[in-house]
């Protein structure tokens, strides 16, 4: 009877220690891609004219975002690499202005604004 009891305890100590492991490797890759995620990002948000684009184009890599401004004449890019971006406000394609050197830092947003009465908020002639 002896024999048996220790079997049976030993399995279910085994089985335990397991089901804690388990646990325990589930609640440690999750923490590590949460964190992951959130360190090697940043984000470039402003005020433009409403209907036009913003570009945010790496310095490094060339790669970003393009987004449009939002009827109220706000406009997000995120989910940005950390580095160097140049901030270029668009209408039908066409550049109308540009912040250089906008540096994203991991976990911040960076706000540019593009303001009308500061610059001609119009497309070029088209050739």
């Amino acid at each position: 009877m002896n024999k048996i009891f220790s079997i049976r305890f030993a399995s279910r100590r085994l089985i335990g220690g397991l089901a804690l492991a388990g646990v325990v490797g589930a609640f440690a890759v999750a923490g590590i891609s949460t964190a992951n995620a959130q360190s090697t990002s940043g984000s470039i948000f402003g005020k433009a004219p409403a209907g036009y684009t913003v570009s945010a184009r790496s310095t490094e890599t060339g790669g970003g975002r393009t987004v449009v401004v939002d009827s109220s004449g706000r406009y997000a890019a995120n989910a940005l690499p950390s580095g160097t971006y140049n901030v270029i406000l668009k209408q039908i394609g066409h550049p109308v202005a540009e912040h250089k050197n906008v540096e994203v830092i991991v976990g911040r947003g960076v706000e540019v604004d593009f303001d009308c009465s500061k610059i001609k908020c119009a497309a070029p002639a088209a050739n």
